[in-house]
Formats: C-alpha cells, structure tokens, sequence
C-alpha cells in the first residue's frame, strides 16, 4: 500500500498518546511499588525481570498473530490490553500480584509493538520506512518528555492518589491509542504457504544473529536512567543534578535530529554503516564517562560527562536508524509481525539483564568496567555489515536493486 498522509498522521498521533503515557509511568511506577504498595526494590527488580523475560517470548506470538489475523486488529487489541494490564497495578498489593501483573503488561507491551511494526510496514512504502520510523521515533520522545513532567508532579506530591491518577493516565492513553489506530486502513494478512514453518523468524539464523547484535547495542538503554546517576553520585565530583540535563540533552536530540540521521541510510549497506559508526560512537563516548572520575573539579566532571552524553546520543541515533533499516528490510513480505517480534525482543532483554549487567560492570569495574562495555558496542557494529550479508545470501530470491525498496544498497 502507498504512503498516505492519512496512514501517517494516525500513526504518528497513536505513537504520541501512549507515550505521553508511557513517559508518566516510567518516572513513577518504580517509586510508587516501593514507596505506596510496600514491595523492596529486589521484588519490583525481579517482577520486571520476569515480565520482561515472558513479554520478549509473547511479542513473537503476538507479532505471529499480527501476521496471520492482520496488523491493524492486532494492534487495536493489544493497545486495550495494555490499557487494562495498566489498570491492573491499581490493585496490585503483594509481590506475587505484581509479578503477574508485571508479565501480562510486558506481553502487551511488546506484542503491540510488534503489530505496530507489522502495520507500518504495510502501509508505508519500503523506501520511506527508516525515514517515517526516525520520525515516530522522535514523537515517541516527545511524548515521554510531557509525560514525565507529569509524572514528576505526582513524584513532588509523593500521596497515593498522585501516583494512582498517573496509573489512570497511562491506561487512558492506551485505550485511546487503540481508538486512534481503528482511524488507519486495514492491511491484509497473507496466508501461510504450504510446507513453510508457521514462525519461520525462529529458523532464521542470520536474522537471529542481527536480533543479538541489536539487542547488544541496545545496553545503552539503562545509562541515562540508572548506571550514570549512580556513577555520578558515587565516582565523580559532578553535580547530582547534571543527570537531568543529560536526559534533556538526549531528549531534545533526538526529538530534533533523528529523522535527518535517518535520512542518510537508504539500503541495507548504509544501515550496516550507520551500525559501525554506532559503535564507534557509543564505544568513544564510554571511554569519556570513565574519565568523568579522574577529577575533583565538580565543573570539568561535569563537561566531561556532557562531552560523553553528546556522543551517547549521536550514537544511539545511529544505532536506531540501522536497525529499522535492517529490521523492516531483512523481514519477508507477511512475515513483519512475527520478525518485529524478534527484534523488538532485544528491547525487552535490554531492559531485563541491562541494569543488573551495567551496575555490576560499571559501578564494581569502575573505567574497566566502561572500556569492557564500549567494546562490546564496538563489537557488535562491526559485525553487523557480515551478519547482513549472510542475511542477503540466504534469502530464496535475489534481493531488489538498489534504493527503492530499502532491501539493497
């Protein structure tokens, strides 16, 4: 189906609302189940770990199922579920009910962002695919900005009913999310051919592999909201309120800067590119943190750790235009939901093992700990252009030319 302004104006506004939404409950919820509902943080810890770990494996069912009953019902389902499972932390008062809870809100979460992967890909032409995505991208924090200065307010006001009306919001923007996407044209689902597996994702090596090595560059997730605040206030002279501006540097970024990033990957070679210098950039910007703790200067720190904050950003822009490029590019046509499944499971483990693997490395190893993981970054970009060509080898039919499809380059 051809790119319309209308398929895009209603994916862009669903993406806006649920992460106004999103951006409320990240800022709070942790707070909220330790300080309001009485759970330690090792239970809230090990209820999201366990969720998350459940959600990565049902975000390739549902994505299946976004495939096999089409993106859009999928999406519209999923975005209610969400809104539901949300609601659900409202009368969460043990640890056993949170950690169900935890599960059945990961599930949704990712199963819908399957299906929303899945519904862009059929209604946006191949070749505007990354540039829409850097686009839905910078609204998504946009988004989140507004919603965690709203959940900040109910951080200052610190009563249960702050932090219960932030749980509303969240459920209400999902449930209108859904509405918004019943706005977009039905894609069509295609059948499953004979004789083919019916997740064909999970015998796809090379697919796998580049899954991995996404799901590696995604370990910056966690630095802005757990691994530099702790390193700030433990190893440098900084001022603790330095992270805030950190955030607001990365926010503004990619709000005003991912879309032109984007706009320079065209192909699957120049994603494999954009996914090299990624990794140099974010392998760079590790060593510059770990020499954020080499002086007593709370001002030179501070610059220090902006310096790294700068080209974090530029390098997770990098990393984000890549990996739609080789997530939509390398997926079969009637397969996306279930290979955006695969994919977007690297956020999910990202966000399970990243603050347990990073406080570990970072705040016990110290600048070895940051050198150890810039180079796990610098390992998994430059693996990324081999992996894509093993890719291109195995697929059955030759891969359309150049540019027009955002297949080849």
């Amino acid at each position: 189906m051809e790119f319309t302004n209308a398929s895009a104006r209603v994916l862009t506004l669903a993406q806006l609302i649920s992460s106004v939404g999103d951006g409320a409950y990240y800022v709070s919820s942790a707070l909220y189940f330790t300080l309001i509902v009485g759970l330690s943080p090792a239970q809230v810890g090990l209820g999201l770990t366990v969720g998350w770990a459940v959600g990565s494996v049902a975000g390739i069912a549902l994505g299946h199922l976004a495939d096999r009953r089409g993106p859009k019902g999928t999406a519209v389902l999923l975005a209610l579920g969400t809104a539901v499972a949300v609601s659900a932390f409202l009368f969460v008062s043990t640890v056993v009910a949170f950690v169900i809870a935890a599960c059945v809100y990961a599930c949704f979460q990712c199963g819908l962002g399957a299906a929303r992967q899945a519904l862009l890909a059929g209604l946006i032409d191949p070749a505007g695919r990354t540039t829409f995505r850097a686009r839905l991208q910078a609204m998504s924090n946009a988004g989140i900005a507004v919603g965690a200065a709203l959940g900040g307010i109910a951080l200052a006001l610190g009563t249960r009913e702050a932090f219960l009306t932030v749980f509303v919001i969240d459920a209400l923007s999902f449930a209108v999310a859904a509405l918004v996407l019943r706005q977009a044209p039905s894609v069509a689902a295609l059948p499953v051919r004979t004789g083919e597996p019916s997740v064909a994702v999970l015998r796809d090596r090379p697919y796998a592999l580049l899954a991995l090595l996404n799901m590696i560059m995604l370990l910056y997730m966690p630095l802005f909201s757990l691994v530099l605040p702790l390193w700030i206030s433990t190893r440098t002279a900084a001022p603790s309120w330095l992270v805030s501006a950190m955030l607001v540097l990365n926010t503004a970024s990619v709000v005003v800067f991912q879309v032109r990033v984007a706009r320079g990957v065209t192909g699957l070679r120049s994603a494999s590119r954009y996914a090299r210098y990624a990794g140099m950039l974010l392998f760079v910007s590790c060593l510059i943190f770990s020499f954020s703790a080499l002086s007593d200067s709370a001002w030179l720190a501070a610059l220090v750790l902006l310096a790294g904050a700068a080209l974090q950003v530029a390098g997770e822009m990098a990393q984000a235009a890549g990996s739609w490029e080789i997530g939509f590019g390398l997926a079969p046509d009637g397969k996306q939901g279930q290979y955006q499944g695969l994919f977007g499971a690297g956020t999910a483990i990202a966000r399970m093992l990243g603050p347990v693997l990073l406080t570990g490395l970072i705040l016990v190893g110290g600048a070895v700990g940051w050198i150890v993981l810039g180079g796990l970054f610098l390992l998994a970009g430059s693996l990324t252009l081999p992996a894509v060509r093993w890719a291109e080898r195995t697929r059955r039919a030759p891969l359309p030319a150049l540019g027009a499809t955002g297949v080849r380059s």
